[in-house]
């Protein structure tokens, strides 16, 4: 059986997604200002990527939400 998630998992995953969030962000401004095609698309591949990644995270979080407890243990 899956238990809760400490807090200190949760921090991390907090971090990691602050981090692929800052990803995102850093990928699109640089597609944007890409001279090349082919860095516009190199780019464009890793906003997707980390927004997996992100999405993942996110995802584990709301499971958390699920099998936490709703009142202090």
């Amino acid at each position: 059986m899956l238990q809760p998630m400490t807090a200190k998992e949760l921090e991390y995953i907090a971090d990691s997604m602050s981090n692929e969030d800052l990803l995102i962000k850093q990928n699109a401004q640089v597609a944007t200002m890409a001279t090349t095609p082919a860095l516009r698309s190199l780019c464009a591949q890793l906003v997707q990527t980390h927004q997996q990644h992100y999405d993942s995270l996110l995802h584990a979080i709301s499971h958390h939400q699920q099998l936490a407890p709703t009142q202090p243990q």
